[in-house]
Formats: C-alpha cells, sequence, structure tokens
C-alpha cells in the first residue's frame, strides 16, 4: 500500500471509531434493519374529556381537542364536548360579541380574563393578546378572544360543553 492510502485508511477507521464512540457516550444508536421500530402510541383520551367525547373537567381541556370550525365574520374557533340537555349553548356561534353571546346564554357563574403570549410580541396589534372566560354552571365555557388594534370588543372562539361544569373557574 502507499503511504496516502495508509493515511486515509486510518482516518476513516479513526473516525468511524470515534463516531461510534460518541454514540456509546451519549446513549443513542443508529437504528439498523433488525432493530424492531416502536409501536404506534395508542390512541389517548384528550385531557378533561371520556371516550364518548363528552367533557368531565372543563378546567383540564386542552385547545385543539374539538371541532375545528368557521363562524361569523370569518372568526375561526373551536367546539368542544357535546351540549347538555336543554342548553343554551346550541344558539352561539364562533364569531359572535360578548354581548350577543350573553344576551342569549345569560349572565355566567363565573368569569375572568388572562392574557395570551401574543401579549407580549412588540408592535402586535392583531387579535387574540387577552382571553375572555364566562363559565355557566352544568352548561360549560364560553373562551373569547380580544379584538386586534386597541378595540375592546371581544368574539367567542371556543365553546366547551360540559354538563359537569361547577361554574367556578
Amino acid at each position: 500500500m502507499t503511504r496516502s492510502r495508509t493515511l486515509l485508511m486510518s482516518t476513516a477507521i479513526a473516525l468511524a471509531t470515534l463516531s461510534l464512540t460518541a454514540c456509546q457516550s451519549t446513549g443513542s444508536r443508529t437504528p439498523s434493519a433488525s432493530t424492531p421500530s416502536a409501536p404506534a402510541p395508542a390512541s389517548r383520551t384528550p385531557a378533561g374529556m371520556n371516550d364518548r367525547g363528552d367533557v368531565v373537567d372543563a378546567s383540564k381541556v386542552e385547545a385543539g381537542s374539538g371541532q375545528k370550525v368557521k363562524g361569523l365574520g370569518d372568526w375561526e374557533g373551536e367546539i368542544t364536548g357535546r351540549p347538555a340537555p336543554g342548553s343554551r349553548f346550541t344558539r352561539l356561534q364562533i364569531g359572535m360579541s360578548r354581548q350577543q353571546v350573553l344576551d342569549i346564554a345569560g349572565q355566567p357563574t363565573d368569569q375572568g380574563a388572562y392574557v395570551t403570549g401574543k401579549a407580549f410580541i412588540p408592535f402586535f396589534f392583531g387579535s387574540d393578546r387577552y382571553r375572555h372566560e364566562l363559565t355557566y354552571k352544568g352548561q360549560g365555557r364560553l373562551v373569547f378572544a380580544g379584538s386586534g388594534g386597541f378595540d375592546s370588543n371581544a368574539h367567542l372562539i371556543w365553546i366547551i360543553h360540559s354538563a359537569n361544569e361547577s361554574g367556578y373557574r
């Protein structure tokens, strides 16, 4: 063998050894054809819900666990759970203003407001910088997003149907 070929081969061996050592020290490994892949995770029930799609604890329900819908004025929102019998929530639509909702659903048992991460984006004047939440005992929760700019209006973006709702946040 020539000297350059020997040097090239020893460099390749050194690099291969180094890469194997690095994989062993970090605990990672390269999967091979004989390594079985992990089984696909079983579908899990979303937090705060049961297998039938009913909300059992509205305080634990996460965004994305319901059905995405497009509402009035092109507002996008979500409806989670199934309505309780005789619920006034069935007459509500995503995109309604807070006052329209109060006219239909009446006064809530409890309510509160909080800011979202969008409130901390410099020069962001879009919607959803804050949210307002209304809870109704035995019916569920309604979540509103603040309008864009310096407007104080809020529009309904999430209806959480829950016959188990205690009415308090």
